[in-house]
């Protein structure tokens, strides 16, 4: 699991996306071990960076106790860690867990970093949280996004925020590629997100145009969109 930018292409890890039947006996799409062999193609499968909206929507906010949820390689939780935060960091790959934690120590934050394994499906990190974040929080399969960002909400504290940032369509140089494929809107997420009347303020729900690099080196773009609420009480 992931949600930093691609060497090439900015996506998640966690992605919809058609793909052929598995062969028997092939690890399920979107579990563990598909994502440990995903992981395990190359060296590295993100940029390194942190999300470029993570960075737009934290910056100026308090440090406190942060849950990232489908760190992949670490990139976000390194970059909180940095500036303040204690960090747990979630993937469903010890793989990809693996690397986050040499990222941390080599960025010299390993002690303000926790590093989880949690198939959302079936656990989630025990806490609040002044900041939940869930990055291009997408899988193959049948995964239950909106189950799952329930449960993140549920997990900020009072004066606490949840951060949604999610994929709107397909990229610009092949927009058709996930056709068929129903991404929510902002107004979709916060339906979703069945907050209580009077106990959330919703701070940003938008689509805006990320720049990205093409597989051909050629620049792109794609369409993100963003929700960022603060629990009141």
């Amino acid at each position: 699991m992931s949600k930093n930018e691609h060497v090439h292409e900015h996506q998640p890890s966690h992605s919809h996306a058609p793909h052929e039947p598995a062969a028997p006996g092939a690890p399920r799409e979107g579990g563990a071990e598909f994502w440990d062999e995903r992981y395990s193609e190359s060296t590295r499968i993100w940029s390194g960076n942190p999300n470029a909206t993570l960075v737009r929507e934290v910056q100026r906010l308090a440090p406190g106790r942060a849950l990232d949820l489908g760190c992949g390689e670490g990139a976000d939780a390194v970059w909180l860690a940095r500036r303040g935060w204690r960090v747990t960091g979630t993937d469903i790959s010890k793989v990809a867990l693996g690397r986050a934690a040499e990222h941390a120590a080599e960025a010299g934050v390993g002690d303000l970093v926790e590093w989880q394994r949690h198939d959302f499906t079936e656990s989630f990190p025990e806490g609040e949280f002044d900041l939940v974040s869930a990055c291009f929080l997408h899988n193959y399969g049948d995964f239950p996004r909106a189950r799952v960002l329930r449960t993140a909400a549920a997990a900020v504290a009072p004066g606490g925020v949840l951060l949604v940032v999610g994929h709107a369509g397909g990229p610009s140089w092949d927009p058709d590629r996930l056709a068929g494929i129903g991404f929510p809107t902002p107004d979709d997420v916060l339906a979703q997100l069945e907050l209580a009347e009077g106990a959330w303020e919703v701070l940003l729900a938008e689509e805006h145009v990320q720049a990205l690099t093409g597989p051909d080196g050629r620049p792109g773009t794609r369409p993100d969109n963003v929700v960022k609420v603060r629990r009141l009480r």
